[in-house]
């Protein structure tokens, strides 16, 4: 077992990237732990494969430099939060035991992207109950939540509750971002544009994290909202 700082979840394999790609980054810097799981293998996605979109994955993974990369294999489009797959979420939060879980945003242009959401927060909660029990490689698993869960911001602005200063580290997000190849920006491309093949979306990722880190007056900057208060030791820990 990694005991983990952080654990990301995506519903699908670049919604990390997307999202928190450049936190992710700095807190490796910084020796953090991370990992990433996502849920469904992005099968419906127009352009691209399963086989390709493992392959962009596991490059994007190797570039943020997280400890690990994991898919549960949940069906793209059509899974539920239902205790069968709050039940697989609990497994992994209690294998890792992460201090922090960062999911997806809380409302989103993809429907998988708020169910994604909901889905981890619940199974967060549900993690800490003494009577749910689950088991991995046949032994039981210690009880374990979170201490905070923080949902990244996808295609809608979303007001932010917080921002993170990410200044250096927005490239590796876009480099981490632009590994999945067959999902964005190609102009050689000669399959079916969707909403985010535009190069129009991959400008909106650094101009929206230039646009944050102006309003804290850094470089660049990542939001993210919670479900509970952030609370601060003083206001010396504030930038």
């Amino acid at each position: 077992m990694i005991k983990l700082d952080i654990l990301a979840f995506g519903a699908h394999p670049d919604d990390v990237e997307l999202g928190c790609g450049a936190t992710i980054a700095k807190e490796i810097s910084l020796g953090k732990k991370v990992g990433i799981i996502d849920l469904t293998r992005g099968e419906l996605g127009t352009r691209g494969s399963v086989d390709l979109r493992h392959e962009e994955a596991t490059k994007a993974a190797e570039i943020l430099g997280v400890s690990f990369r994991e898919n549960l294999d949940f069906a793209d489009g059509f899974f539920v939060n239902d205790k069968t797959h709050q039940l697989r979420i609990i497994e992994m939060i209690r294998k890792y035991q992460p201090e922090i879980v960062l999911c997806n945003a809380i409302d989103d242009r993809h429907i998988d992207h708020s169910k994604g959401s909901k889905l981890v927060s619940d199974a967060c909660f549900l993690s800490g109950l003494i009577k749910i029990e689950t088991t991995i490689d046949g032994k039981i698993q210690e009880r374990w939540r979170p201490k905070q869960v923080y949902h990244y911001i996808q295609w809608k602005n979303i007001e932010p509750d917080f921002v993170v200063n990410v200044s250096g580290f927005l490239d590796k997000k876009v480099a981490s971002v632009m590994a999945y190849a067959s999902q964005f920006y190609d102009p050689k491309s000669t399959e079916l544009e969707t909403p985010i093949t535009s190069k129009n979306f991959i400008d909106s990722i650094v101009y929206r994290a230039r646009d944050l880190g102006r309003l804290i007056d850094v470089e660049a900057a990542e939001g993210f909202t919670t479900d509970r208060f952030v609370a601060i030791e003083n206001f010396s820990k504030l930038i």
